[in-house]
């Protein structure tokens, strides 16, 4: 049996009974197809595969090669890409059910150029990014069935609301962005709303399908929102160099997501990352070749670094998941 202190460091470690916990929760609070689980917080058609045996089927992708690596996988069902892409040819290729997000006549063109056959609507409901005014959807959506474009519905993302702490002032605002989505869905039609994200899987009671996927893993962002979800991911981490006040491991900025801020270490005050280095406080004494759990505040980069996960109980690794779905 292989133990954590047997890994080279920097790993991601991935406590396996932490994530049954957080699977299991969400399962529960939206069971079957209300979840469309997004594969960019995991990139791993492994941990994709104990989602849908939980009944998620549908899955929720941001890039061509997550699509790619879900159809391979045999988890293509039921594959939203919820971006827009102008190399759509890639997507009409794959053995698998495939819906694109659309927000324009280019992506429109790109989609039936690449032999996509269905779409949503994708509508700005106050993120300034990917979407189309809610004013435009319908003519959008008129404008693809007559591209010969199957609509099922629309999109949006509400993530400028999903981080808000205040969980009142969360709600609030996600209302408003819903209404802004189901304004459009009335001009657009369609079966599917869908929307959310770990932040809002609660309060967001309009989408008929929630694009959740932090909650998984999670990472102290999220944490300090109060979910029912647990940290299961952490960078495991080797001391390197102890001085006075402070002391140094081998992790940084080219192994933690560093965008929602610094990690976080137990009984220490970090004080900063840089390229390949953690510099932190201490509250006890450490030695050079202690090892540290380092709890990323942003999941999704985090993951992106790595090439896999080591799935533990307790000190021992239990199984090792590929992160497979990474690249464009």
């Amino acid at each position: 049996m292989t133990s954590i202190h047997d890994l080279a460091t920097p790993a991601l470690l991935v406590d396996s009974g932490a994530l049954d916990h957080n699977l299991a929760v969400m399962t529960e609070a939206l069971p079957g197809e209300r979840l469309r689980p997004h594969v960019k917080a995991t990139k791993c058609t492994a941990l994709a595969r104990s989602q849908a045996a939980r009944g998620h089927r549908g899955f929720t992708c941001a890039t061509i090669r997550e699509m790619e690596g879900m159809a391979a996988a045999g988890l293509g069902e039921d594959l939203l890409l919820a971006n827009e892409v102008l190399d759509a040819a890639r997507l009409g290729a794959l053995d698998a059910r495939v819906t694109v997000a659309i927000d324009s006549p280019e992506t429109i063109a790109a989609a039936v150029r690449g032999g996509v056959r269905e779409v949503l609507i994708d509508v700005n409901v106050g993120l300034p990014r990917c979407g189309c005014a809610p004013e435009r959807a319908g003519a959008l959506g008129d404008a693809a069935r007559k591209a010969g474009l199957e609509v099922r519905g629309v999109m949006g993302y509400e993530g400028h609301v999903v981080g808000l702490e205040d969980a009142t002032e969360r709600a609030k605002r996600c209302r408003e962005s819903m209404a802004l989505l189901l304004a459009a869905h009335a001009d657009v039609g369609g079966d599917v709303v869908s929307a959310g994200g770990t932040g809002t899987y609660a309060c967001n009671t309009v989408g008929t399908e929630i694009q959740a996927g932090s909650y998984s893993l999670m990472d102290t962002a999220y944490a300090k929102l109060g979910l029912p979800f647990v940290q299961a991911l952490s960078v495991w981490s080797t001391v390197v160099s102890v001085s006075e006040k402070y002391a140094v491991a081998d992790c940084g900025l080219k192994s933690l997501g560093m965008d929602h801020g610094n990690p976080d270490v137990e009984g220490a005050a970090v004080w900063f990352c840089s390229d390949e280095h953690l510099t932190f406080a201490p509250e006890q004494p450490v030695s050079v070749g202690d090892r540290i759990r380092v709890l990323p505040a942003h999941v999704d980069p985090t993951v992106a670094y790595h090439e896999r996960l080591h799935l533990v109980s307790g000190d021992e690794v239990v199984d090792v998941w590929e992160i497979d779905l990474r690249g464009w």
